[in-house]
């Protein structure tokens, strides 16, 4: 790592706001402020990024390392997996970030990134396979080959490559984060993320809910979500999937959805249902801890770890 960094309280700031955005707005099928579900609440999801904060960005740690600890540390303050795939992620992510005294440009970070994918090796899978295994997402099942309740015998990256064809974040880490970066760019090119408002509690303005939830619907309409095709079948997924781009469309128009109340009934709909488009909800805060690293919003961002 050079001597010169990103500052850690830049990551800090980014992860923290990214992770504050994800329930401050509403986004069918995941907790939100405005909407509990699947048996949880959206302060869990804050306290649980303000634990992980510290191992996940802790100067010159491994990917593997930083995953393990922050899900430790997650699980503690939870008690049940809330940001697993966040943490798989934000991990790659922060290290290549450690690598540059200031915001690089996009084809820098991105042969960055590749550099860190590159250098993963066994000790990180071993690391992350205990993290996946404590953590126990929901639909996990079993692999035929490097299973992750087994001993891993590859290093991370080549086991990431043998699920790519069936989990978003196993292909970023084959495809060297390249659908992350490119929507996350988009967000960044778009003047950055706003702030937050001074109480959490209080309504996000305007902008900041069409950033965040055009974001999400980009990405749910994009692949068939993870998490859904896991627990509940890749027909379910395309069928989510399928909504969200009627969604998409609207949100790239402008429209103010929450002014819609179907918005919040198919919001409704999902959570009734089981359904957590949770994958695509681990994919917007990694590209919202992107966007804000990247292009960072004129006011200052508040931290949310900070009281």
């Amino acid at each position: 790592m050079n001597a010169a960094t990103w500052p850690i309280e830049a990551l800090r700031a980014a992860f923290l706001h990214a992770c504050t955005l994800d329930v401050a707005v509403r986004k069918p099928g995941n907790v939100s402020l405005q909407s509990p579900g699947h048996g949880m609440q959206a302060a869990l999801f804050i306290h649980s990024a303000q634990a992980a904060a510290g191992p996940l960005l802790a100067p010159g740690a491994r990917v593997g390392a930083r995953i393990e600890a922050a899900q430790a540390a997650s699980w503690q303050v939870a008690g049940c997996n809330t940001n697993l795939g966040i943490l798989l992620l934000c991990a790659p992510l922060a290290v290549a970030a450690e690598r540059f005294p200031q915001p690089p440009t996009w084809p820098d970070l991105r042969q960055a990134v590749e550099s860190v994918l590159i250098d993963l090796d066994l000790a990180d899978a071993h690391a992350a396979y205990r993290a996946i295994a404590a953590a126990n997402p929901g639909g996990l099942g079993e692999a035929a080959v490097q299973d992750v309740h087994d001993s891993p015998s590859v290093g991370l990256r080549d086991a990431m490559i043998l699920a790519a064809d069936r989990d978003s974040i196993a292909r970023q880490y084959r495809d060297g984060f390249a659908d992350l970066l490119a929507v996350a760019k988009t967000v960044a090119d778009s003047g950055g993320l706003p702030g937050l408002p001074a109480e959490l509690q209080a309504e996000p303005e305007r902008r900041t809910v069409q950033t965040v939830q055009r974001l999400y619907l980009t990405i749910l309409a994009r692949w068939p979500d993870s998490h859904i095709v896991r627990k509940h079948g890749d027909a379910m997924a395309h069928t989510v999937m399928r909504s969200a781009q009627a969604w998409r469309v609207r949100a790239s128009a402008g429209e103010a959805l929450d002014a819609d109340p179907s918005f919040a009934a198919w919001d409704a709909r999902l959570k009734s249902e089981g359904l957590n488009p949770g994958t695509t909800a681990d994919l917007t805060v990694a590209a919202l801890m992107l966007a804000g690293l990247m292009a960072p919003a004129a006011q200052p961002v508040r931290d949310p770890g900070s009281g």
